[in-house]
């Protein structure tokens, strides 16, 4: 099976004065803002490294559910964040890494199948594939308190 999904840019300007918009098939985003100073600076607005954190915590966090099911486990709540690091690059900048917080509340699993699947998860998601960086991650599990 081959699914290919677009999403698009468009930029009008030089680097640093001008600015662009991002937007998705699904209509998720739809002419996002973005420019040098959302991607460089403080300047609030979305930019790559965001949105690739974003596709990463999602792809991560579907395949750790399906990793779990395979397992005999379902958790209650997976919660998972992506930091992209963007770095120089000679004269460029590339990203160098994308760490993954994921915090797990799955009452009462067998832990260390649980740390299996969420290894295999980080390996194995297809964004996890498709970064040409390190791809590390910080787990924690988590129970929630009957009332």
């Amino acid at each position: 099976m081959n699914i290919t999904k677009t999403a698009s840019a468009h930029w009008e300007g030089s680097i640093k004065e001008g600015k662009g918009t991002i937007s998705t098939q699904s209509g998720a985003l739809r002419n996002q803002p973005y420019s040098f100073k959302k991607r460089f600076g403080d300047e609030a607005g979305t930019n790559p490294e965001e949105l690739i954190g974003a596709a990463h915590a999602g792809c991560f966090t579907m395949a750790f559910s399906g990793e779990l099911f395979k397992a005999g486990i379902t958790a209650k709540a997976i919660d998972s964040e992506a930091q992209v690091t963007l770095v120089k690059d000679g004269e460029g900048f590339k990203v160098s890494k994308s760490h993954l917080i994921v915090t797990i509340d799955a009452g009462g699993a067998d832990q260390a199948k649980v740390k299996a699947a969420a290894e295999s998860a980080k390996a194995n998601c297809p964004i996890s594939k498709l970064l040409n960086a390190e791809v590390s991650m910080d787990f924690r599990i988590s129970e929630s308190k009957a009332a």
